[in-house]
């Protein structure tokens, strides 16, 4: 990490951070936080943030290194662009103020999870599988059969259980400009930049370079305004090292064909 890291042909003091499509893991924008975080020469970050949510762990990981920073460090700006739902906007919420473009889809505070049951078609396919299991949850989600009403309720209450976690992080954080109560804005609908002002979930209506020009004043910066996006840090492999990925990756897919059980990432925000 360090300079590395940075776009040097740059110099401006904001610096602006992308986190883009499905989030599925958080190194790559952590240590990009963390980066900015060192860097003296940066005053303030913005977020720019496009995304339609992701996998609720590196969500949640990210949440908090933005809030850490925002709040001990150097202010940290969240910036939507073409959608900032459900984890999307989880993350953006930790930044000390939101801008969203006036069509920007924004919201979907809500929690999902999918599968699908695949029994009439092994029927029809005079397909069956035997499952060995230990644990009457272990095969949660197995195609080749209807879910119980137990499995049902077991996973409802998970996600019930989540869904309280997103609506507290939000809370603790965005409650004094909340214009509704969090919980009928928290069923996972999805508002446009201007209706997610109106109640609350954003603060200003404008465009990445508008929210930089309005923290360009708002700090008082004298360099002239520019900004200065980051981006991930190109790593070398050894030969040993692109070994073990490659494995790993093998491993990883190999794991998913063979579970029976609901993969982790069918669980989001």
């Amino acid at each position: 990490m360090g300079k590395s890291l940075l776009d040097q042909s740059k110099n401006s003091p904001i610096a602006v951070i992308s986190i883009e499509n499905e989030i599925m893991e958080s190194r790559k924008i952590i240590e990009m936080l963390l980066s900015a975080e060192k860097e003296k020469s940066i005053k303030a970050i913005i977020l720019r943030i496009d995304s339609p949510g992701g996998a609720v762990a590196p969500t949640q990981e990210i949440y908090e290194e933005v809030k850490r920073i925002d709040q001990k460090v150097k202010p940290v700006y969240a910036s939507f662009g073409t959608v900032a739902a459900s984890g999307g906007y989880y993350i953006g919420a930790a930044c000390r103020k939101i801008w969203a473009n006036a069509g920007t889809l924004t919201g979907s505070i809500g929690v999902i999870m999918q599968m699908a049951d695949l029994s009439e078609i092994f029927k029809w396919a005079k397909f069956k599988q035997e499952t060995i299991k230990a644990g009457r949850f272990k095969d949660i989600g197995n195609p080749s059969r209807p879910m119980t009403d137990e499995e049902r309720m077991f996973l409802t209450e998970l996600l019930a259980g989540t869904h309280k976690q997103f609506i507290s992080d939000i809370s603790s954080v965005r409650k004094d400009r909340l214009k509704k109560d969090i919980n009928e804005l928290a069923q996972g609908q999805i508002f446009h930049g201007s209706e997610a002002k109106e109640v609350g979930l954003v603060d200003e209506v404008g465009s990445l370079w508008q929210a930089g020009r309005a923290i360009h004043k708002e700090l008082k910066i004298k360099e002239e305004f520019s900004l200065r996006f980051l981006k991930p840090q190109k790593t070398k492999f050894s030969l040993s090292e692109f070994m073990q990925e490659t494995e790993d990756t093998i491993s990883f897919i190999k794991s998913k064909l063979e579970t029976k059980s609901a993969p982790a990432y069918l669980f989001q925000l």
